[in-house]
């Protein structure tokens, strides 16, 4: 999903490459007839871009899941949800 999103961001002329887009994922499990399932994975991405980006950011983060091999291969059987929080680039990124 990262890698879909930042192609998406690169497509549209926002650097997220070389570290300034990162993700932590979380799953949580659940126990089903003593079988381990996974059943929500939520993608928590952060951006270092400049704060006028924002708005394109945020359209590309409502419209890129669907363009994500991942996400369609598995969001009907688990559930995917993703969020990103955009901070100000540093002079090493």
């Amino acid at each position: 999903m990262m890698g879909t999103f930042g192609g998406a961001l690169e497509a549209r002329h926002i650097d997220a490459s070389n570290g300034r887009l990162t993700a932590d994922v979380t799953g949580e499990v659940e126990t089903e007839e003593g079988v381990l399932v996974i059943r929500r994975i939520h993608v928590a991405m952060t951006l270092a871009a400049p704060e006028e980006t924002r708005g394109t950011v945020e359209r590309v983060h409502g419209i890129y899941a669907m363009r994500c091999p991942l996400y369609r291969t598995l969001h009907k059987t688990i559930q995917l949800t993703s969020s990103f929080e955009l901070v100000a680039p540093t002079a090493e990124v």
